[in-house]
């Protein structure tokens, strides 16, 4: 059945057996097609697990929330980490160490405060005709044809035209942005092939060479900062103070990647979980039916379906810290200097936090899903993500509510970030 190759079975035993023996540094292509069943038996026997290179991997609700808090203690800095894994002078580690996600106050602060300052409610509000419009588009199209690519021909498409649109990038220029950003995210796997490594570099360094271009030309032609991130990144001060030209670049890198490639998941990861299961579809289609004269109704249906997509799916299932002193997670001691992996995909299925875990309910109203982190680092475009999701998701299943695949969906094949390559489909 197609379905079964969607969520490939795992046995208790099997589950049991990789958890026994987990090492994210040598992960079987079983777990990486299904490892919430490995995250159940972690969670249950081993929930701070000691990796054999001396890092902790924790799978508990309570302990992601207790480190995310605790951001004194736990630091998202990565020089330290990621010197060994890229080496301290190439591309992907000069990028990775500037970005906003992987750095503590007072740079994550000075970053944030001038994309949040873009990013209100106002202006994502101001997004959404033009966002319906998009999608529309991208439905006609497919239409047309009588199916295509639920990932290439439609999720993938959406972020990548927001973003664009956020940084002022001209639509001529974005045709690389998705594989330059595939490859950028790639390199963050637990482990990276030589090609990984090269492309990902590669990759710094051409967006680099583009970047230059453009915030030259918005210098010299800036837009409105209200709207225009890259303007206000330029023009911003945070305590009387600018960003330099590599925190510029390098930020307008993480913008354009985690917009993109994260928000292509949810879209993806959403419209195949409702051909894994049908009553949830056929649900959600009779509530979106029922509220269909009142557009607030509709939206808080699409907004809970939403959630709970981002809770059963996480489009990032990790995250990582590193301990600044000898401290405690669950009743484990750790030293000064530990490495943390934040398991987000096995938070999001803790019962100890969400009733039933392994049901997809998209009615569930309390919701306190990780997907998008928490605390001082929580997702700075969470309201736009999950406006994306919402419009993209919401007329898509009313336009094609009889949509099917036609062939297997190809998984990503990669531990933190959880979609798909493709997933071919068609009409009726």
């Amino acid at each position: 059945m197609l379905q079964d190759q969607i969520t490939p079975t795992l046995s208790a035993a099997r589950a049991r057996e990789i958890a026994t023996a987990f090492d994210l540094r040598a992960l079987p292509a079983d777990f990486l097609a299904n490892p919430y069943p490995v995250y159940t038996a972690l969670r249950e026997r081993e929930p701070v697990r000691q990796m054999p290179d001396g890092s902790v991997f924790l799978t508990r609700y309570a302990d992601l929330v207790a480190v995310y808090r605790d951001a004194a203690t736990f630091s998202s800095d990565k020089h330290v980490e990621f010197a060994p894994k890229y080496g301290a002078d190439s591309p992907l580690f000069e990028h990775h160490t500037t970005s906003l996600v992987f750095n503590d106050p007072p740079l994550h602060t000075r970053v944030r405060k001038l994309i949040m300052g873009a990013l209100t409610r106002r202006a994502i509000a101001d997004m959404e005709p033009g966002l319906i419009a998009l999608v529309d588009s991208l439905l006609d199209q497919l239409e047309a044809k009588g199916g295509g690519d639920l990932i290439e021909d439609f999720a993938s498409a959406i972020p990548v035209e927001i973003i664009g649109n956020l940084l002022g990038v001209p639509h001529q220029d974005r045709g690389p942005l998705r594989a330059w950003s595939l490859a950028i995210l790639g390199a963050l796997e637990p482990v990276v092939t030589p090609a990984q490594h090269a492309l990902g570099n590669q990759s710094v360094s051409e967006m680099l060479v583009y970047l230059r271009t453009l915030v030259a030309h918005r210098r010299r032609h800036p837009g409105d900062p209200e709207h225009d991130v890259l303007t206000r990144l330029i023009q911003g001060e945070v305590d009387g103070e600018k960003l330099s030209e590599v925190e510029l670049l390098q930020n307008c890198i993480f913008l354009l990647n985690a917009g993109h490639e994260t928000t292509t998941n949810l879209i993806g990861n959403g419209l195949i979980l409702l051909q894994e299961f049908p009553a949830a579809r056929a649900q959600l289609l009779a509530d979106l039916q029922a509220t269909a004269s009142d557009a607030a109704a509709q939206e808080q249906v699409l907004t809970l379906a939403v959630d709970e997509c981002l809770r059963f799916e996480s489009s990032n299932q990790l995250g990582n810290r590193r301990a600044l002193k000898a401290t405690q997670v669950g009743g484990v001691d750790l030293p000064a200097g530990a490495l943390v992996t934040l398991c987000i995909g096995a938070a999001n299925r803790d019962p100890a936090q969400f009733p039933d875990p392994e049901t997809l309910d998209l009615r569930r109203a309390t919701n306190k899903h990780l997907a998008f982190g928490f605390g001082i680092h929580q997702c700075a475009g969470l309201s736009l993500a999950r406006l994306e999701g919402r419009i993209a998701i919401g007329r898509f299943l009313q336009r094609f509510p009889d949509y099917r695949l036609s062939a297997a969906p190809t998984r990503g094949g990669r531990a933190r970030f959880r979609g798909f390559l493709n997933a071919p489909f068609k009409l009726g």
